[in-house]
């Protein structure tokens, strides 16, 4: 077969990662937010990886999304900016610090409130008062909880509806085994979880520090 040498793989040439994050364009507010985030140390996702949530959203036609982990605001300004005028994010993170900088971007990019809630408080209490079947897409980044997080995703999730875990490799120690730190088990438990489940279609890609991504079958 083409590209292969005796059933191996040939060694990519080029820094394919840093080519696909020059891809994506981030808009003034975007990098704002990203400076912000910086400042206070929030998990905010790559260029890379918000172009390609916003490829999703186009993708899927979701109207109603919720994201666990705000950080600065980097993700959900990518998110709406793919989402239909009639759609609302609903956006939650534990530090009432990141929702505060979060809102401020949204309001200097002039996104409309009806298009979004901002939620802050324990992220496993707040997703659990969220409604049954009622949401096309979940991005999930913190790994606190994070078992327990995908186990409730699945009962918010519409049919056909997708999950996505930013974050998911931890930049490749999930990748691993000698890496024991809490995160990166609960990150590496989190993948196996829903690869073993019958009820999620999933999908591992080397994007950003990693996307698991998993499609509700049932």
């Amino acid at each position: 077969m083409a590209g292969y040498i005796l059933n191996q793989p040939i060694s990519p040439r080029g820094d394919m990662s840093s080519y696909s994050e020059s891809f994506a364009h981030e808009d003034y507010f975007m990098q704002q937010a990203r400076n912000n985030g910086k400042e206070i140390g929030a998990a905010d996702p790559s260029a890379a990886v918000g172009n390609f949530l916003k490829f999703a959203v186009n993708l899927v036609s979701a109207k109603s999304v919720v994201e666990i982990g705000t950080g600065s605001g980097v993700g959900g300004l990518w998110l709406l900016s793919g989402m239909p005028a009639d759609s609302v994010l609903t956006t939650i993170d534990s530090e009432r610090e990141h929702s505060k900088i979060a809102r401020t971007v949204f309001e200097e990019a002039d996104i409309a409130p009806t298009k979004y809630r901002i939620i802050t408080g324990k992220l496993i209490e707040v997703i659990g008062k969220l409604a049954d079947n009622a949401y096309d897409l979940i991005i999930i980044r913190p790994a606190l909880d994070l078992f327990d997080m995908v186990q409730e995703s699945y009962r918010l999730l519409k049919p056909g509806g997708l999950l996505i875990l930013d974050q998911a490799l931890s930049g490749g120690k999930v990748a691993d085994p000698t890496q024991r730190d809490p995160e990166s088990i609960a990150r590496r438990d989190a993948i196996k979880v829903v690869k073993e489940d019958e009820r999620w279609a999933a999908s591992l890609l080397p994007i950003g520090e990693g996307l698991l991504l998993a499609n509700k079958l049932t």
